[in-house]
């Protein structure tokens, strides 16, 4: 059974997510919090394995609460943050600092649990990983960064693109400004070359635009932006 901390501002929203986490098998929560001293708190004494943390806290934010953990020697847990927070920095920092994924706020029970069960999936993968020093191959880490990185459902089914490609599709529409491979590579997951790949195949099917913009070098930089109407 997965251990499950739930950290909102709103009470409301906090008993409503844990609520919906409950529903899900597997998962069992075993904490509320409303503040980030709070869950810091908590974590501590309940030691949860995984924490569905709000990005916007009173006292400090979700991301800095991550950062507090993980500088205080103790065991920390997984994060799953769902937050309205949609600037693409906010998305680039989650990821570099762990987060399972990244839940934009509204969301559905069904996006909520797809991404629980990729979780629970993931955490038994990873538990029955070869323990050893030398033990891991390619394969045993292709196949835990490709769980950890699913998509939700929703994105499988746009304009008939496989999984991957679509999620591709969708950082790019939702990105603020034009974005490059290296930031779409980093918010998948993946190699900056596959997440290239992806872009370039997009253009071809005319849903995304390429901008080219010249830098100092004279060398010109490819950012890609939504398809434009």
């Amino acid at each position: 059974m997965i251990s499950v901390l739930v950290v909102d501002d709103d009470y409301h929203v906090a008993h409503a997510h844990a609520l919906a986490v409950g529903r899900v098998d597997g998962f069992r929560v075993v904490g509320e919090a409303h503040t980030g001293a709070e869950a810091e708190r908590l974590v501590g004494e309940v030691e949860p394995d995984l924490v569905l943390l709000d990005m916007y806290l009173p006292d400090f934010s979700g991301l800095d609460l991550v950062r507090r953990l993980a500088a205080s020697g103790r065991p920390v847990p997984d994060f799953l943050l769902v937050t309205a927070a949609r600037d693409l920095e906010s998305v680039r920092t989650a990821m570099q600092l762990g987060a399972f994924y990244y839940l934009v706020k509204p969301f559905t029970f069904a996006a909520l649990r797809e991404q629980l069960e990729a979780y629970r999936t993931w955490a038994e993968r990873l538990e029955r990983a070869p323990a050893g020093p030398d033990d891991v191959d390619q394969d045993v880490v292709d196949a835990l960064y490709t769980l950890r990185g699913t998509p939700p459902r929703r994105a499988s089914t746009v304009r008939g693109l496989q999984p991957t490609m679509a999620r591709v599709l969708e950082i790019v529409t939702e990105a603020p400004a034009p974005v490059g491979a290296a930031e779409v590579a980093q918010i998948l997951g993946a190699s900056r070359p596959t997440a290239q790949r992806y872009l370039a195949t997009l253009v071809k099917k005319q849903l995304v635009d390429l901008d080219l913009s010249y830098g100092a070098t004279g060398r010109p930089e490819h950012r890609y932006l939504p398809r434009r109407r």
